[in-house]
């Protein structure tokens, strides 16, 4: 077996054990559902911190609450609290942080920089899944974002083994190609529209294929500025929390960009 396909069965392997949990508490919503979107959030601004090395600063430490405590939010889970008090607070405790404890002056900016991202970047865009959650069929708006998201993924994989030639943006991603890409379009308007079709029987046709077209081109740009942060630090990976995946940030970073697009699709479509 070669590497290629080795990696590939231990990734199948993890979101077999993974899915049927991560579908029940969709199923379920309300508050389980907020605190799963919650501990996702915090992972992935945890990871987003850590991406230059060394210890977990108290900049990040607060970046992770922040990017915590937003989902619960938009839940409303928290009375009186908004997201942009969230956020200001994070800007504050994260300045208070450099200025206490960051030895190296030049280093303060990307400290205060990181931690606000972290907060902001999964928090506020992953968060969008809580109100598409609230919506009526829900559940199935749910589980559009993620056939979208992943079927683009997935046929793009294939797709970019056995066809791709010329490259998509080769600075950022190498491995990324126009013929994968295509192939992650054809897959993510089929999926909208199977599961359109299905569970969705009020989203016309074309809003269906408006949505894994919007999808297609969010996910991969989502991917690529994932891409980009680690680049910047040279990490290969955001973490290696997920076996054959790496980290949770590198798993989800198209759906961090494609939640707030069905939502605000599912708003205008039906």
């Amino acid at each position: 077996m070669t590497d290629k396909n080795r990696n590939l069965v231990v990734r199948v392997a993890t979101v077999v054990v993974l899915l049927p949990g991560v579908l029940w508490l969709i199923w379920r919503g309300g508050l389980p559902f907020a605190f799963l979107i919650a501990g996702a959030t915090a992972l992935c601004a945890l990871e987003l911190n850590q991406l230059p090395g060394g210890p977990v600063t108290g900049a990040a430490a607060i970046s992770v609450a922040g990017a915590f405590v937003l989902p619960l939010v938009y839940e409303g889970t928290i009375q009186g609290a908004s997201e942009s008090a969230v956020l200001t607070a994070v800007v504050i405790g994260a300045f208070a942080d450099a200025l206490l404890f960051e030895r190296e002056i030049p280093s303060a900016p990307r400290r205060v920089a990181l931690a606000v991202l972290g907060a902001a970047y999964p928090g506020l865009l992953l968060a969008a899944l809580i109100p598409l959650r609230q919506l009526p069929r829900g559940e199935w708006w749910i589980l559009l974002a993620l056939t979208v998201t992943w079927l683009n993924d997935t046929f793009a994989y294939f797709a970019g083994r056995a066809f791709g030639r010329r490259k998509l943006y080769e600075r950022i991603s190498p491995g990324k190609t126009w013929e994968g890409a295509l192939g992650g379009a054809a897959g993510s308007i089929a999926g909208a529209l199977v599961v359109s079709r299905i569970w969705i029987p009020e989203l016309p046709p074309t809003g269906a294929v408006l949505i894994g077209a919007g999808a297609a081109v969010l996910g991969p740009f989502g991917d690529l500025s994932e891409s980009m942060l680690k680049r910047a630090f040279g990490a290969k990976d955001s973490s290696r929390l997920l076996p054959g995946h790496g980290g949770l940030l590198d798993r989800i970073d198209a759906l961090l960009f494609n939640a707030p697009f069905v939502l605000l699709c599912a708003r205008l479509l039906t």
